[in-house]
Order: C-alpha cells, then sequence, then structure tokens
C-alpha cells in the first residue's frame, strides 16, 4: 500500500483536490478536519488549548479558531505550545486511518495535511502531492475568506514552506488555478498510476517521475 501525502499552501485548492481524491475512491485521513473537531465544543483540546491561551473559547463551548490563530500564528513559541497539545491525537487517529485501509485491502491511502513539510510528516508517507496556482489566484481566494486580513495572510505564509520549495520537494505537482476539469484529470492520472503500480517509491528515496 502506497501512503501519499496530499498538501498544498493556504488558498491552493487542496479542499477541493482532497474532495476529488474522495471521489476517486481513496481513503483520505483530513488533520484539519482532526482539529476541527478536537477544538469544537466538546472537543478534546479545548480544556487544554483554554488554560493554555486563556480566552479563546467560544460562546458555544468551543474554540475560536479566528481568536486562537491571532494569538500563535505571529509566535512560534506559542504555535509549538499548541502542536504539542493536538499533534500526539492527530497522529493517533492518522494511524488508525492507515491500519484500516491496509487491513480492506487499498492499493493507496491519502493523508491530507496541511503542513505537511513544516512538521516532517511527508517523512511518514511513501510519496507526496503538492497543489499549487499562481499567486494571484492564491491571493484572491484567500482574502474572501470571513475575518481575513492581508497581515493575517503574510503571517500564515511565513510560517509555510514557500509554494516555490514545496513543488520542488513533492513526487506530484497539481495545478489548481486551471479550471476544475484540469485538476481532477491529473488526480485521476495520478491515482491510476499509483493504483496500478506504474509509480511506487523506491528503497532509499522517493521517485521523481511524472511529476507535471
Amino acid at each position: 500500500m502506497i501512503i501519499l501525502g496530499l498538501t498544498g499552501s493556504i488558498g491552493m485548492g487542496k479542499s477541493t483536490a482532497a474532495a476529488m481524491l474522495r471521489r476517486l475512491g481513496c481513503p483520505l485521513y483530513d488533520a484539519d478536519a482532526e482539529v476541527h473537531r478536537l477544538l469544537a465544543p466538546g472537543g478534546g483540546a479545548v480544556v487544554a488549548v483554554e488554560a493554555l491561551f486563556p480566552g479563546v473559547t467560544n460562546p458555544a463551548g468551543g474554540i475560536d479558531r479566528q481568536r486562537l490563530g491571532q494569538r500563535v500564528f505571529a509566535n512560534p513559541d506559542a504555535l509549538h505550545k499548541l502542536e504539542a497539545i493536538l499533534h500526539p491525537v492527530i497522529r493517533r487517529t492518522e494511524r488508525r486511518t492507515v491500519a484500516l485501509a491496509r487491513i480492506h485491502g487499498q492499493r493507496l491511502v491519502v493523508l491530507d495535511i496541511p503542513l505537511l513539510f513544516e512538521t516532517h510528516a511527508d517523512r511518514r508517507c511513501d510519496l507526496s502531492l503538492v497543489v499549487t496556482a499562481p499567486r494571484r489566484v492564491q491571493r484572491a481566494r484567500v482574502m474572501r475568506r470571513p475575518g481575513m486580513t492581508a497581515e493575517r495572510f503574510a503571517a500564515i505564509l511565513r510560517a509555510q514552506v514557500p509554494d516555490r520549495e514545496k513543488r520542488r520537494r513533492a513526487d506530484f505537482v497539481v495545478p489548481t488555478g486551471l479550471g476544475r476539469g484540469v485538476t481532477y484529470r491529473r488526480l485521476k492520472s495520478i491515482v491510476r498510476a499509483l493504483r496500478q503500480g506504474d509509480v511506487v517509491p523506491r528503497a532509499g528515496g522517493k521517485i521523481r517521475g511524472d511529476r507535471r
């Protein structure tokens, strides 16, 4: 079984690509969805996060992610402390997803991890796939998000591995700025190749075959 890491910088279309991969029948672990669950009312991380960052709980009893983001994105030490709370739980659910896929005889499982390279999660994957789009498209997408500002966008980018470096390190690069049809066909081609064994990881490194 091949473990494929899916990632991309903010606004690059990763969520759309993840939905397409599910449509193609790929078991997919969504790390961001797990974070949402942990920070939602009754979530397993709410008490610990509020204790570490007082005042970030919303009236419903969950964590206000926007308020929390304002506290951690520009503060590497705070971000590290938050990750120390969230990452162990995320890893456990990730391992369960991979184990179930293996039990059910899947040839391919996808780990959708926004900070794949930043957290070195790519080391747990056999291959990696990065979605990308022109900077103007990325900016337009991000600035449409509620509560987004130019300053916050810039802070998020500073905390992420640059898109150019992600593309350099990836085994597959998928464009998302040319229309959904182009993105879907590229993903379908990659999934078919991986399932058929046309592209496989090699010992001691990752294949750098049909990346574009």
